[in-house]
Order: structure tokens, then C-alpha cells, then sequence
């Protein structure tokens, strides 16, 4: 059985193909979200990554902020629930996700079951997010992918205090003004974004194991200052940003066999 789950994000478009809902096929990521053709590039993409036609697959499920807006899925399902169901899969022991996306931040807490139980999410305001570290990154001339060599030098970390993104930026450039080095500054962005998630992971509670999902889990320096700031040890997956997509497909299988395998064929 192949079952294959889209995550359509704000600003990338992920794929994931299982075989029997627990084998990596293949994965694909294209730099388009939603309102762009990303979900159709990134499936044609997967399919001769996996060398497979569309009618392969048995079951697609489609997840992330702009789910509605693709029509071809089998099924839609919330973001929650896949970014829960595929952290789950690689780190089966996971007690807290905190999933840092490029437009909202969530933290998830799971139950006993391995399934969702709470959660808490962050979605009126840019600063925390993956946005905030793309306009930080653009004001220091550095691509984003930067940012992690840059905060790794700093000796003395800028204060960034800000709450809100447009404040931040020009704190940033205040800092630069007073001469803060940009690892320092990069590291002071990096400490802000994890002062606000840290925030939001302990009004819902942070229980171990924790690990992070979404893009913004790729970022070393915001996984070290969240560390510091929750004092506990943040588990990592190469395949973080591919979690929604991961849990897409898993539910995608449990959906097929739920329809009574009604193949899309």
C-alpha cells in the first residue's frame, strides 16, 4: 500500500510517500507554498523521485496552512495532528512537540496514547516564527541557512527584546549602530525566538521527551538558546520539516484502511 501526505505551508510545499504507512518511499520539498503552484511541483517531483505515477498511490491526505486550498487529496487533515503523528513515528517516547513554522508557532503535548492531547499556538504575530528569522536574516544581508554558522561565534549574545517584528528590526539595526557583531546580533535574534516559544511551551507544560518540528527546528542556535530557556534537551530529526507531511501519510494509511481500501486507482 502507498499512501502519500502533502504539507502545503506558507512558504514551502512537502511531500512524503510511505509503503504500509511506515517505510520511507521518498521525500520532496520545493521553496512554494500556498496560493503558488508549490503542491503541484513538489508532487511531480516526489513521483519521479519514487519513479511512480499519481495512480500508484492509494491514498493522499493533505495537511498545513493552506490544506483547503488543494483539491486533488483524498482527505484534509489538521496540521496538529500530522505534526503530533509524525514526530511520534521518529521519536516514539516524544512528550512535547514544539513546532516553529513560517507563520505560527505550536507546542504540542502528547498523551499516553501517542496522540494529541493539547496544545497551544502562536498565530497573531510574526516574532517567533520562521517569518521573524527571514526578515532578521534580510536586514543582515545573510540567507537564512546563515544563520546558524553566524549565532555558533558569538561570544556575547545582543539583547533583542522586542515583542514585535517591525520593533525588533530596528532594534537589530540599533545593535549594528553600537557596534554588536553580526554573531552576536544573530545569536540575540536567535535567543528571541526562543524566549517567546519557551513562553508558550510552559503555559501548556513541558514534558520529556521534547523534540521540534518545521523548519525553524533546522536552526542549531534556536535549538540551543530553547534548550537553555526550558533547560531540557530538545531532540532533533534531519526530517523535522517533513513532519506534517510524515504524519499526512500515516493518517492517509489509516484513513484507506478506514474507507474499507477503496484504492484512488
Amino acid at each position: 500500500m502507498l499512501t502519500l501526505g502533502m504539507d502545503v505551508g506558507s512558504t514551502t510545499s512537502k511531500c512524503v510517500i510511505l509503503q504500509d504507512g511506515a517505510e520511507l518511499v521518498a521525500q520532496s520539498l520545493i521553496v512554494a507554498g500556498i496560493g503558488t503552484d508549490g503542491p503541484e511541483r513538489v508532487l511531480r517531483d516526489i513521483l519521479k523521485k519514487a519513479q511512480l505515477k499519481e495512480t500508484d498511490i492509494d491514498y493522499i491526505a493533505v495537511t498545513g496552512y493552506g490544506r483547503n486550498t488543494y483539491q486533488n487529496a483524498d482527505c484534509q487533515v489538521s496540521e496538529l495532528t500530522c505534526h503530533a503523528m509524525g514526530a511520534v513515528h521518529i521519536f516514539p517516547d516524544v512528550k512535547t512537540i514544539i513546532d516553529i513554522g513560517g507563520q505560527d508557532a505550536k507546542v504540542i503535548s502528547i498523551g499516553k496514547n501517542g496522540r494529541m492531547e493539547s496544545f497551544l499556538m502562536n498565530d497573531k504575530c510574526a516574532a517567533g516564527t520562521g517569518r521573524f528569522l527571514d526578515v532578521m536574516a534580510a536586514i543582515l544581508q545573510l540567507k537564512v541557512s546563515d544563520l546558524e554558522t553566524q549565532a555558533a561565534l558569538a561570544d556575547t549574545p545582543a539583547k533583542i527584546s522586542s515583542t514585535c517584528t517591525v520593533f525588533a528590526e530596528s532594534e537589530v539595526i540599533s545593535q549594528l549602530a553600537a557596534g554588536a557583531g553580526i554573531p552576536n546580533v544573530v545569536a540575540g535574534i536567535c535567543q528571541s525566538v526562543a524566549m517567546r516559544t519557551a513562553a508558550l511551551a510552559k503555559r501548556l507544560g513541558v514534558k520529556e521527551q521534547v523534540c521540534m518540528s518545521g523548519g525553524v527546528a533546522q536552526n542549531q542556535g534556536v535549538r540551543s538558546a530553547l534548550e537553555k530557556e526550558l533547560n531540557v534537551k530538545i531532540a532533533y530529526s534531519p526530517m523535522a520539516q517533513m513532519f506534517g507531511a510524515l504524519g499526512a501519510a500515516i493518517y492517509a494509511k489509516e484513513q484507506y484502511e478506514k474507507d474499507g481500501m477503496k484504492s484512488r486507482r
